[in-house]
């Protein structure tokens, strides 16, 4: 089972993630902020993630710390769960459309963390939500489960529209990242050096 439980308790949040690589899309996001919870709601269907996401942070200064702080338990959930990394495809990508907005997703779980964000918002906030947290949420997870995740807009002027394509397209776009290489599922783990 490709799972993993993270706890974090930091003096500005207090979180707790699970996530089965191998779910079914199922969610259940408590965050304190609505648009985040929408946005990992659609993360989890779209990369057939089971998560589940509760966090009680300072929300009474700003949501800072809780979308950071839940980027990066979520990037420590992936690299727990995808273990050695034996077998994987490795290399992901999406393009999404949703309505006037086109956005590229496009993942490499190498080790190496970098994100690559090329995304114009147009509006400061989303509902409830800081839009130029949504960086800040991708930084967490690329240092804490390190690969390339290259974000790009190529089209769009909604805001909505535009986080909901990135978090959409960097869920499909890590499913496949994730998944076992059918060209590799019988091989036998080396026993090079073991006596």
């Amino acid at each position: 089972m490709r799972t993993a439980s993270i706890q974090r308790n930091t003096r500005e949040t207090q979180i707790k993630l699970s996530l089965n690589l191998d779910g079914t899309g199922r969610a259940e996001v408590s965050t304190g902020c609505g648009f985040l919870d929408h946005m990992l709601e659609l993360f989890a269907r779209h990369g057939d993630f089971d998560l589940s996401v509760t966090c009680h942070g300072d929300t009474q200064v700003d949501y800072h710390h809780s979308v950071e702080d839940i980027g990066i338990c979520l990037g420590k959930a992936f690299q727990e769960a995808l273990g050695d990394k034996r077998g994987l495809v490795r290399y992901g990508q999406f393009l999404l459309p949703m309505d006037e907005t086109l956005v590229l997703c496009a993942v490499d779980l190498s080790g190496r963390d970098y994100l690559g964000w090329a995304v114009d918002l147009p509006a400061a906030k989303a509902g409830d939500f800081d839009t130029e947290l949504a960086k800040e949420f991708w930084l967490g997870f690329v240092r804490n489960c390190p690969g390339s995740l290259h974000i790009r807009q190529m089209a769009g002027e909604n805001t909505h529209h535009i986080l909901e394509a990135v978090f959409k397209g960097a869920g499909r776009a890590l499913k496949e990242a994730a998944s076992l290489d059918p060209k590799h599922l019988n091989e036998v783990p080396s026993t090079k050096g073991v006596l």
